[in-house]
């Protein structure tokens, strides 16, 4: 199994940041819309094999007490090693760092067990108390 580093907070090139987006998600994506958005986020994490890009997961926020789980990345090579879950909990730990107080995630049905695993609790919405 390949050594795997994550980075919080870490420069990202764009347009690599949307080639994994596009090869996980099936969809195009250029990479010109991540600047702003990262402008903009209390952290992201990003999963590195090398000099390969092979996960992501970004935090938004309201600038307070909430963050919010966005765009868990993995590349469809690196699935199933843990790469995602522990991306989540890098996150969590360096959202609890940046001051928030809970993290929300969003997620489909056949995540639910995913997100559980990362330690988020049933809700409606998906929301892990950080303090």
């Amino acid at each position: 199994m390949p050594h795997t580093e994550y980075r919080v907070r870490a420069e990202v090139d764009p347009a690599v940041l949307g080639h994994l987006r596009g090869a996980a998600w099936g969809e195009p994506d250029d990479g010109s819309d991540w600047p702003a958005v990262l402008a903009r986020s209390l952290t992201w994490v990003t999963a590195h094999e090398g000099k390969r890009l092979v996960g992501f997961v970004n935090v938004a926020w309201d600038g307070g007490v909430h963050a919010f789980l966005l765009d868990t990345t993995v590349h469809p090579d690196a699935r199933r090693r843990g790469v995602g879950t522990r991306l989540v909990r890098t996150a969590a730990d360096a959202a609890r760092a940046g001051g928030a107080h809970w993290l929300h995630v969003d997620f489909g049905p056949h995540l639910t067990a995913f997100y559980a695993g990362c330690g988020f609790q049933p809700t409606a919405a998906g929301l892990l108390r950080l303090r």
